[in-house]
């Protein structure tokens, strides 16, 4: 006898006071929506690679991100563009550079995607080097 699917109920059974109570409770579509956008933008593994970097590394520059996650400078500027578009990076300009950083939004939600232990696996390893200590300023 083959095993039957246990995803649905086999007889009607609607509880509708707690039902009807749930669902009054949901939040409405257009609230939906940009949450939906936000774990769509983490969906890749590219875009989590990036937001987990910035992440433990706090603000970063494409060049330097690039090379943190070993991927081209233009595929990192399109994700972090797209990080910005949902509202998890921001981007400041100083001088020549644009350094990106995860927005409130966007460390709440790495940290719930990759898990506190994941996180913090990401500090900076001893011996590594400020960005200031390599000429930038």
């Amino acid at each position: 006898m083959a095993d039957e699917p246990v995803d649905t109920c086999d007889l009607l059974c609607l509880d509708l006071p707690h039902a009807e109570q749930i669902r009054a409770g949901l939040p409405a579509l257009r609230q939906i929506e940009p949450a939906a956008a936000a774990a769509r933008a983490l969906g890749d593994p590219t875009r989590l690679t990036i937001a987990t970097a910035l992440y433990s590394g706090g603000e970063l520059c494409v060049c330097d991100m690039a090379w943190v996650v070993g991927q081209a400078q233009n595929l990192v500027s399109h994700h972090l563009r797209q990080l910005k578009i949902a509202d998890l990076v921001s981007s400041k300009r100083q001088g020549r550079l644009v350094m990106y950083a995860l927005t409130e939004r966007g460390r709440e939600l790495v940290r719930a995607v990759v898990g506190d232990d994941l996180a913090a696996a990401t500090t900076r390893p001893e011996g590594s080097i400020e960005i200031s200590e390599v000429g930038r300023g």
